[in-house]
Order: C-alpha cells, then sequence, then structure tokens
C-alpha cells in the first residue's frame, strides 16, 4: 500500500520520540503520555511502562488501546494540517521469556537510549501494542486508513 505519503507516515513515526496512550480508566477515556518504538518491520508498537501509572493498570484490565503520535507544530499552518498517526491496537505485556522480548527492548533502547537505567527498575515491563488499525493524515485532506497488515508491509522494506 505504498502511496505518496508513505515515507513521511515512516518518517514520523521513526522521528517522534511520545505518543499520547489512550486507554479506559474505570469505564471512562484517558489519555497519557507514552514513550514509543516500533519492532522491526512495523509489527506493532512498544512502550515501557510503570506498574505504578494508571495507564498500566488500565490497560491490563482492558487491552483495547489508541496511541497518537503527531508531527512538531509548525506555527505557519493550520492545525487541521498537522501530520499525525492514529492507532487502534491490542496491548499485550511482554515479559522477559516472550519470543519477542529481546527484540522489542533491543527497537526501544536503539530510539530512546536515555530510557536505559529504567530497565534495571522492578516496576517497569514493556508492552506490545498490535496493530489492528491506523489512521494516517499527512495534511488537511489528506488522509487514508490501513489495516495492520498493511501497515506492516510499509516497513517490510
Amino acid at each position: 500500500m505504498e502511496s505518496p505519503e508513505s515515507p513521511a507516515l515512516r518518517a514520523l513515526l521513526e522521528k517522534q520520540p511520545v505518543a499520547v496512550l489512550s486507554t479506559l480508566h474505570e469505564g471512562e477515556p484517558s489519555g497519557s503520555m507514552v514513550p514509543f518504538a516500533l519492532l522491526p518491520r512495523g509489527r506493532g508498537f512498544i512502550i515501557h511502562v510503570s506498574r505504578l501509572a494508571a495507564h498500566t493498570e488500565d490497560l491490563l484490565a482492558n487491552p483495547a488501546v489508541g496511541l497518537l503520535v503527531m508531527a512538531d507544530t509548525d506555527p505557519a499552518a493550520t492545525p487541521l494540517a498537522r501530520p499525525r498517526v492514529s492507532v487502534q491496537g491490542r496491548a499485550r505485556p511482554l515479559p522477559p521469556e516472550d519470543p519477542v522480548y529481546a527484540e522489542a527492548r533491543a527497537a526501544y533502547l536503539a530510539k530512546l537510549p536515555e530510557s536505559a537505567g529504567l530497565f534495571s527498575f522492578g516496576d517497569f515491563s514493556l508492552v506490545l501494542i498490535e496493530v489492528r488499525t491506523v489512521r494516517h493524515v499527512a495534511g488537511f485532506g489528506r488522509a487514508r486508513t490501513l489495516t495492520a497488515e498493511q501497515f506492516s508491509i510499509l516497513f517490510a522494506k
């Protein structure tokens, strides 16, 4: 599903270090900021979360989550033209014995090396967000929805 916007989508997700994680908290929508990385070949998003955080409890209770990644603000552009990616997915804890753990940890640390120390904290753990759909808004009037398979194909190269 390569399109003229595909390189911009890849660049946005590779460049931006944080996303808004949306969970259900006590039955109500809740958003919080989380650093993230991508698994190789677009096979999912990796977050590193503390058990002390409400969003961790939320995603363990209900794994249906959303992620929103936005480009840096361009003061000359209308906010409606701001490039962004909205992901609907399922959160799955990645314990160290999980076959994906080593690859996920390496991807996370490659993007966010300053977070290495957090891996020694007992309350932090990796979570894989398995993609269901991706909504990419490349700018005003330029949007498309991708399935998980279409999204992973963009990163297969």
